[in-house]
């Protein structure tokens, strides 16, 4: 690492004004993003969010690799999660890297300039070899993060619309229905699996009637979980009852050597349900 107290400080004396000169530069004709805001909270956070950038950046300078990176690191994790960030579009914030490092190069040669000879060429390629890298990682880094923060979002969302189209409805005492609509992949089918054992546990369903009736088309997997389905509930002592069997899925199910024979099946719900 090498280090050099004086670019140090110099770079935290221009702090704050590359901040100001960064945002009074800024392209606010961004139709979505933190960047467009006229909302004077957001603009403060987004100029807080810079100058820490600034802050931590310039350590580079000052500390040893291993604690500039952890200091960096919660910087890039706190901004790559923060709301305002989030709905911004990513080249939007890439645009803004590019500028920023921009911004140090030029301050470089301006310090370059204030010590005329003090030093070496390669010295001065070396510095700004630092910055260019550090920023490469930062942007790396921050589009990591995000889309593993919006990667966490969806999966937390597709679990909610899973279970919630899965829903075990309280008939009767110890009586259930599951209706089952829409198209079903593996994993939706993994979750209905999942879902339905534990929400039958939980409410102490004795017999459970299984709607196919809103299912047009099944795979042989998920064929296979739907048995499974069925051969679970039995072990934990629950009857069921399938209606609304498609011919497709009877072909399917026909076609993987599924039997049946143990199992309760009419041809519509209503004839199902007891009267």
């Amino acid at each position: 690492m090498q280090r050099n107290k004086d670019l140090h400080r110099f770079l935290l004396d221009k702090a704050e004004q590359l901040t100001e000169d960064w945002y009074n530069t800024l392209d606010k004709s961004d139709p979505i993003g933190v960047y467009s805001s006229t909302d004077p909270e957001i603009i403060q956070n987004l100029k807080q969010q810079n100058y820490e950038f600034h802050l931590n950046l310039i350590e580079i300078f000052d500390k040893e690799e291993e604690e500039f990176f952890n200091n960096f690191e919660e910087w890039v994790i706190k901004t790559a999660r923060d709301k305002e960030h989030i709905e911004t579009p990513t080249h939007y914030v890439m645009r803004e890297f590019i500028r920023v490092r921009k911004q140090y190069t030029q301050l470089i040669n301006e310090f370059v300039e204030i010590h005329p000879g003090k030093y070496a060429n390669e010295q001065i390629e070396l510095w700004k070899e630092m910055i260019i890298k550090e920023f490469d990682i930062a942007m790396v880094r921050f589009t990591e993060e995000k889309n593993n923060y919006l990667n966490d979002q969806l999966s937390a969302q597709k679990a909610m619309i899973n279970e919630l189209s899965s829903p075990v409805i309280d008939l009767s005492h110890n009586v259930g229905l599951l209706p089952i609509v829409g198209d079903i992949d593996t994993h939706r089918a993994k979750t209905v699996l999942e879902s339905t054992l534990q929400q039958c546990a939980d409410r102490n369903i004795e017999h459970l009637y299984i709607d196919l009736s809103g299912v047009f088309m099944v795979d042989t997997m998920v064929a296979h979980e739907i048995f499974q389905l069925l051969h679970s509930l039995k072990l934990l002592g629950i009857e069921t009852t399938l209606s609304g069997i498609r011919p497709e899925i009877a072909q399917t199910a026909v076609q993987l050597g599924i039997d049946f024979d143990n199992v309760n099946i009419t041809s519509r719900l209503s004839i199902a349900m007891p009267t």
